[in-house]
């Protein structure tokens, strides 16, 4: 005799429960939308922002195991942050930074020396200083993009950053190892900074991506998060770049 087929369902446990995840830029945007969905997953989180008054909104609705205000281009402060942290972390998602468009002929050489130089040293920087803060198969991610693979006026020193940034990411796996370190390479993100970018022209674009992008509709924070939950969670993967843009790069312009 077969027994009868139940029908409760056993629930599912959180993927993240009882982890902890350092999300830096946590106050808007991918960030914010990355952390409530650890939250949601069970996780524990950290939060750090650079403007206090939005750090703090987003404390209130996820409470935290803590939070730190800041600017993570900061070096020393960065460095500080990772060595007060009571104690060790399973993962750190960095968000904080913005693209640069500056074209040749309006270009200041030492405001481009300074955009390269600190988003790269924000990269090292987290790597140096969490790599004894972060478990074994824990993982460091960080976020690039794909609209400097297409050179444009404008796009220099984003184009040098989305080639560097997939070689850093590699070589960091190697040398944190068994710490997995993973780049997420977006293309247009419908966030509070796409809307300080493009302005009134925010509106116009998102109609065009809804009509040409093969998955008809624009890419929103919690696509972008999605991915970043489950790079925290596939401990099979480090070392890798993983392109999210909706099929953006498989148009012709």
């Amino acid at each position: 005799m077969t027994a009868a087929p139940s029908d409760s369902v056993t629930p599912r446990r959180p993927i993240l429960a009882g982890q902890t995840v350092v999300v830096i830029g946590a106050s808007s945007g991918i960030g914010l939308e990355t952390a409530r969905q650890v939250r949601a997953d069970g996780g524990r989180l950290v939060l750090v922002g650079r403007n206090p008054e939005r750090l703090q909104r987003a404390a209130d609705a996820l409470h935290p195991l803590s939070t730190a205000a800041f600017d993570a281009t900061d070096t020393d402060r960065l460095q500080q942050f990772f060595q007060g942290l009571p104690g060790p972390v399973d993962h750190v998602m960095v968000t904080a930074g913005s693209p640069s468009y500056r074209p040749l002929s309006g270009m200041d050489l030492e405001d481009a020396r300074r955009e390269f130089g600190q988003r790269l040293a924000l990269t090292l920087g987290v790597a140096l200083y969490s790599r004894d803060k972060v478990r074994a198969g824990g993982t460091l991610l960080f976020m690039g993009g794909t609209g400097g693979r297409r050179p444009g006026v404008g796009m220099s020193i984003t184009s040098a950053l989305t080639a560097a940034l997939p070689a850093l990411t590699a070589n960091l796996a190697l040398e944190l190892a068994p710490i997995r370190v993973n780049l997420i390479a977006a293309g247009f993100v419908d966030t509070p900074l796409s809307a300080s970018l493009l302005g009134d022209q925010l509106d116009a674009r998102r109609e065009e991506l809804r009509s040409t992008l093969p998955i008809r509709r624009v890419v929103g924070p919690a696509d972008v998060a999605a991915l970043a939950v489950h790079l925290m969670c596939n401990d099979a993967l480090t070392g890798g770049t993983y392109d999210i843009d909706g099929g953006q790069q498989l148009l012709s312009h």
